[in-house]
């Protein structure tokens, strides 16, 4: 659950005035028929809006920072360990922060292609039947929560692990932090 900040607040009582303004003014039409697609309209247009704005006072209002982030492959069980600190750089409190971690192959180099490397023809046919996992995957994903009800001006330490594909070589590694 996300915490609601005074402009969340302010904001939702915004629109729920223009809520019952709207409403007002849709019940006190004199054609019977327009009564309630008036409402309704109204009810999707506000509700929308609110929404939206609210995602947007989220992504602006609720601001942290990864400090000394660092990671460690451990090969005795083929994982890899993320660790650093997450600090809340804004003025309101944050509800939750999560950071996906994604791993993928760095790219070949310019002095390792060939003509084999660059043009390899594959049949999809042959991959639509083979249900078997012979294929690596080139990047893989996940997603860690790392901190909950984080206060304005407070960090707190994180440590998250992952199974690391072995047949990686050279791997990029990319961090992408939200909170709500």
């Amino acid at each position: 659950m996300t915490h609601l900040t005074i402009l969340h607040q302010i904001t939702l009582g915004i629109f729920a005035l223009l809520f019952i303004l709207l409403s007002i003014l849709s019940f006190r039409q004199s054609n019977k028929k327009l009564i309630l697609p008036m409402f309704f309209s109204s009810l999707l247009m506000i509700s929308t809006l609110s929404f939206f704005s609210l995602f947007v006072l989220d992504k602006y209002t609720k601001k942290a920072k990864l400090l000394r982030v660092t990671h460690k492959r451990i090969l005795r069980n083929e994982t890899i360990s993320f660790s650093g600190v997450i600090k809340n750089t804004g003025k309101f409190m944050i509800g939750k922060c999560d950071i996906e971690v994604k791993i993928a192959s760095n790219p070949m180099s310019g002095k390792n292609l060939g003509g084999a490397a660059v043009f390899n023809p594959k049949s999809t046919l042959s991959e639509f039947f083979n249900n078997k996992e012979n294929g690596k995957r080139s990047s893989i994903s996940k997603e860690f929560t790392i901190a909950k009800d984080l206060k304005p001006g407070y960090w707190k330490p994180f440590t998250v692990s992952m199974r690391f594909p072995s047949y990686m070589k050279n791997p990029y590694i990319k961090y992408k932090l939200y909170c709500h």
